[in-house]
């Protein structure tokens, strides 16, 4: 950003941290805090932290005087969460966390991303109170303000986890180091919860998906597998519905699956069309945030430096109907002069604006999100 355009973003966030009702985590005084302050012309992000508060009142002061661009806190609680070293700290448990970003998963309008984004955090909120009996009140459920969404988990039975029980958890939430033989020879159904029952509609599908090629392209694409000839593919291909009503009927997958060479080499790819279609049955959280014990989080209601929207906080029986770009947007629709690099399309507020390269005339909402984002400048 331009020092013009720093002041008006920072202007605009003044106005609304003037107004705004801002929450606060739970056990605040045992939080590290950090803040990114507005730098017009530096060439990195550097953020002031070690710094504690002892009650919201402090907090919020602090914030309200400084006006930073973004704003963080410890997920870990801490003996001294102002010491200067992480060691002196003395870290004293952590909230589990999973963060879904879109920038991870797809590429795309911006828009596109963010649907996307939503389907994996409502994959990762059925397999966390379904499956691994989570209770639900204990969810605290964030759209980031940028491109995702954060999970804030606060049970006690997890604050004490280290990384490794950590890591155990995101590798089965995001499908890692899954065992073939193993899930194939659980006795399940195709409906039963949990990657069994993933695994089997997976493999269904990608049965389904072979058999829509003639034989010769079927054969073409199973011969590029490793160790399978054309006897071993034909084979398997006589064989294709049997095995898909075998696996769609039996809780008790038939031994002939299971030695199948073909299916052994279908599901030991690590890519490749059936790997594919099972990261899909997966949550594509982001695996080091969740293994982090001393990660510094968004803090919700804040503004996000990168966006200018809100980083919301919302119910997870509200997720369905959430929209980013109309519920996370604070800022009005007084027209204000721009300066695009390049033309886009930006959908906001229920509309979308088609900006021009160069100079034109958009909401102010639409032009704090494309100043943050380095879009344009103010003209």
């Amino acid at each position: 950003m331009n020092p013009a355009t720093t002041e008006f973003v920072r202007q605009r966030f003044t106005e609304y941290y003037r107004k705004a009702m801002l929450v606060s985590p739970s056990s605040l005084a045992q939080r590290e805090w950090g803040f990114v302050l507005f730098n017009p012309g530096a060439t990195e992000m550097r953020m002031r932290r070690h710094i504690a508060f002892t009650d919201r009142a402090e907090l919020f002061d602090y914030i309200k005087n400084l006006v930073p661009s973004h704003i963080y806190y410890s997920t870990a609680y801490y003996e001294k969460p102002d010491a200067p070293t992480m060691a002196e700290k003395g870290w004293c448990g952590a909230d589990l966390i999973f963060d879904l970003d879109a920038d991870h998963i797809v590429k795309g309008p911006y828009d596109q991303m963010l649907s996307r984004v939503k389907t994996e955090t409502e994959k990762l909120l059925a397999m966390l109170t379904d499956e691994l009996g989570v209770d639900p009140k204990q969810i605290e459920l964030v759209f980031s303000g940028g491109r995702g969404y954060h999970v804030h988990v606060h049970d006690l039975a997890f604050r004490g986890w280290g990384s490794a029980e950590r890591r155990e958890l995101i590798d089965y939430i995001c499908g890692i180091g899954i065992d073939p033989a193993v899930l194939l020879s659980i006795p399940q159904t195709r409906s039963s919860p949990g990657w069994p029952g993933r695994f089997r509609e997976a493999l269904i599908d990608y049965l389904t998906w072979i058999g829509r090629f003639s034989e010769e392209e079927a054969m073409t694409r199973l011969t590029t597998l490793e160790g399978i000839g054309k006897e071993s593919a034909a084979g398997f291909l006589k064989k294709r519905d049997e095995m898909i009503a075998g696996l769609r009927g039996s809780a008790q997958i038939d031994p002939v699956i299971l030695k199948d060479r073909v299916i052994k080499a279908v599901v030991h790819e690590t890519e490749g069309e059936f790997r594919t279609r099972l990261n899909d049955r997966a949550a594509l959280a982001d695996e080091p945030v969740t293994t982090d014990t001393k990660r510094l989080i968004r803090m919700p209601t804040s503004l996000h430096g990168g966006s200018g929207m809100r980083v919301q906080p919302l119910e997870v029986r509200d997720l369905s109907g959430f929209d980013p770009l109309i519920d996370a947007v604070v800022f009005a629709t007084r027209e204000v002069r721009v300066d695009s690099r390049f033309p886009l399309a930006m959908p906001m507020l229920g509309s979308t604006y088609q900006i021009q390269k160069g100079i034109s005339t958009v909401p102010e909402a639409v032009a704090v999100f494309l100043c943050c984002r380095g879009i344009a400048e103010i003209a």
